[in-house]
């Protein structure tokens, strides 16, 4: 029988989300799954600052390189780390239906909510996106830097004597630990990264595995990540950028995107909603960069690069 190789990060969610992808492969196609596990260069530098040590592409560069050398045929991402580019040879060619898309709040008190807070509360995240959004909502917070893997963020909480953390209800729930979240923070209130939730499967560009996959592609979950990634490629986004993006499909076959760029202190957030034909996705983002750069994003963008670059 034949044995499609998924190459997947090590981490309890890459292998709970690269499983669950292996039994639907399986099942769709009748084949055998085998899962390869592969240490990132981002699993390496688990306590590192990403936008110090080379951002997104960190989680996914090594895992690229086993499907181009032939020891994987297939990849399983969170789309929220794919990096805006698309590396030469290889495909991204099935999106199965997105998971929830919001954050989570995991309080260390029961019932915690992001308003209700306490006035200068800690709160462990280690995203700019989060971050930004989170001090522009509440600059009173404290806001302590934090990565590494879910459990490892969990544990902290307490360890560290945090009051909440922020992290993403799709990864709680992949996990069996939606039991954790306290509160799913609107995307109104708190607007998500560009395809959280999202499952994204990766092969070579013209393998027969590629026409395959789309028996597990879902039409929305694709139209909406098109939209979200134009934003992203148009803004040249990485993990020094505050940015988001989150499209949602409406009524008639049509999707709303909302997006922003803010100043990492979030005193400065530019935003854009459109709206708009499915088929016309990525046009949306397009749109959406051009009015958030017009209304003052380019300013935004210019000082991040400046001081990334002193």
């Amino acid at each position: 029988m034949r044995r499609v190789r998924i190459a997947t990060r090590g981490s309890a969610l890459a292998l709970a989300q690269s499983g669950a992808i292996a039994r639907a492969l399986a099942s769709a196609l009748g084949c055998e799954t085998e899962l390869v596990s592969i240490t990132t260069s981002g699993d390496r530098l688990a306590d590192a600052k990403l936008a110090t040590v080379g951002g997104k592409g960190l989680f996914v560069k090594e895992i690229e390189e086993a499907l181009l050398d032939g020891r994987a045929d297939l990849a399983v991402h969170s789309a929220k780390d794919l990096p805006a580019g698309v590396t030469a040879g290889l495909v991204l060619a099935a999106f199965p239906p997105r998971a929830d898309a919001r954050d989570a709040l995991v309080g260390r008190a029961p019932g915690a909510t992001l308003r209700g807070l306490p006035r200068g509360a800690r709160v462990g995240t280690g995203s700019a996106r989060r971050t930004s959004q989170l001090l522009a909502l509440r600059p009173d917070l404290e806001l302590v830097p934090l990565r590494g893997n879910v459990d490892t963020r969990l544990r902290r909480l307490h360890e560290r004597e945090l009051d909440a953390l922020v992290l993403a209800c799709a990864g709680l729930e992949r996990l069996g630990r939606a039991d954790a979240i306290h509160e799913r923070i609107d995307p109104g209130t708190l607007l998500p990264a560009v395809g959280q939730g999202v499952l994204a499967l990766q092969t070579r560009a013209g393998d027969a595995l590629e026409r395959e996959l789309r028996v597990l592609d879902d039409a929305a979950a694709r139209s909406c990540l098109a939209a979200e990634r134009a934003f992203l490629t148009a803004l040249e986004g990485d993990c020094n950028v505050p940015l988001a993006a989150y499209a949602e499909p409406r009524s008639g076959g049509r999707l709303r995107l909302r997006a922003l760029v803010a100043s990492p202190d979030g005193r400065a957030l530019v935003r854009s909603e459109q709206e708009g034909g499915a088929p016309d996705a990525a046009a949306l983002g397009r749109r959406a960069a051009d009015e958030v750069l017009a209304n003052g994003g380019d300013a935004i963008l210019a000082r991040l690069r400046a001081e990334a670059r002193a």
